[in-house]
């Protein structure tokens, strides 16, 4: 892994990439299918790169709170994670499902457990599980987000998770048909309402790249306590890499190479563990339902920079 010489060149790599998405024609679509996202503008850009010591830098719509929809899921995860461990991986799988974050016939065929995590039917069995050991699994997400970014202010959106219920059908018809395989715990309305206020937390790329910081300190949270072992937050970092965006997850990692997870309201995190964490947002998304924008700025990022993986 090539390394920077000194962190504040970070600054001057975020402007150069601000300034090349600005000279680029915008492209892509908002999310029309939650209709509380579909009127952001497809142009808006921001991005934040923290270090491990809560050193923040960002350009552009920075500080501009979206709607983080699927990134939320990294987070749930490593929450129930650090409470049941590996008897999570008896109700979700860790494989690349190549097919729409939203399917329902994957799930008949593997017999009601998800491929993996960050499909939605994953996250669905992720938040029942957490909602069963916390009471509250939207509540314990909200006050974990705030802890990590140390902005107390971050807050559901009581529009977008309306919007998301109001137009969940598909999502409950996942969580119905998992709880008929006895893979879900808790009664479906209350999952479902538990999901889309997780969905709907709205934050900025500053919040959302401290948030994550925890996986580039290999499971050390902001505080100095450890949330996760080293194995298990390598475990996340890796199906970040493998699932994190959709069925794009190979272009994703050929590209841009690092762990990332993308959320249709047009934000992307991703990780290089050890040195740092991203949070990218641009509404525009692609048919896959990944930043156009986003994707375009990781990638300049890690070849400007040398940073990855790999």
């Amino acid at each position: 892994m090539a390394i920077m010489s000194t962190p504040t060149t970070f600054r001057p790599v975020l402007e150069r990439i601000a300034e090349e998405i600005e000279r680029t024609p915008g492209s892509g679509r908002p999310a029309d299918y939650i209709p509380a996202l579909a009127a952001r503008d497809p142009r808006r850009f921001g991005m934040a790169v923290a270090e491990p010591d809560g050193t923040v830098y960002g350009v552009g719509d920075w500080r501009e709170p979206f709607s983080a929809q699927s990134i939320t899921k990294v987070f749930t995860l490593a929450l129930d994670l650090a409470r049941e461990g590996d008897a999570l991986w008896e109700h979700v799988g860790r494989e690349p499902s190549g097919n729409p974050f939203n399917s329902l016939v994957q799930l008949e065929y593997e017999n009601g457990i998800p491929r993996n995590p960050f499909i939605n039917a994953g996250a669905l069995v992720v938040t029942d599980r957490l909602h069963t050991r916390t009471g509250d699994a939207a509540g314990e997400l909200l006050a974990f987000l705030r802890e990590e970014s140390g902005n107390p202010d971050l807050a559901h959106d009581a529009e977008v998770a309306a919007s998301e219920a109001a137009h969940g059908d598909r999502n409950a018809a996942l969580a119905h048909f998992m709880a008929s395989y006895g893979n879900i715990d808790n009664p479906v309305p209350v999952l479902l309402d538990q999901y889309f206020r997780q969905c709907s937390v709205a934050a900025s790329c500053a919040d959302l790249a401290l948030a994550t910081g925890f996986l580039a300190r290999h499971g050390i949270r902001a505080d100095g306590s450890r949330l996760l072992s080293r194995s298990r937050a390598k475990q996340i970092n890796a199906v970040m890499l493998t699932c994190g965006t959709y069925d794009a997850a190979g272009d994703f990692a050929h590209r841009v190479g690092l762990p990332g997870k993308s959320g249709v309201g047009g934000g992307i995190i991703a990780v290089v563990p050890g040195h740092c964490t991203l949070c990218v947002w641009s509404p525009g998304l692609d048919e896959r339902g990944n930043s156009v924008a986003g994707v375009a700025a990781l990638d300049r990022f890690t070849t400007l920079t040398g940073l990855s993986v790999f």
